[in-house]
């Protein structure tokens, strides 16, 4: 598909065709991530921040109790008397 290379500002810009943005799985407002490799301008979905949506997931299981202790405070009877 060939875009035309157009003036905004001092800088240049594309129009990215809808269809074009659906298939690279891009939506509006979205952040991307734009490199250039082997010559070539390439366009990406943004990586997702480092342990993204884990408090989330932490509040929803702690909802359901489900965040309670497994091996109960100490795991060895004996643990409880070594100074930490």
């Amino acid at each position: 598909m060939q875009v035309t290379i157009r003036a905004i500002g001092n800088s240049k810009g594309v129009v990215l065709p809808k269809p074009l943005l659906a298939q690279a799985g891009l939506s509006d407002d979205e952040a991307a991530e734009m490199t250039v490799e082997d010559g070539a301008i390439v366009l990406r979905k943004a990586a997702r921040p480092v342990r993204a949506g884990w408090a989330e997931a932490a509040k929803a299981l702690a909802a359901k109790g489900g965040d309670e202790l497994v091996m109960g405070e100490f795991g060895n009877e004996v643990d409880a008397e070594l100074a930490w």
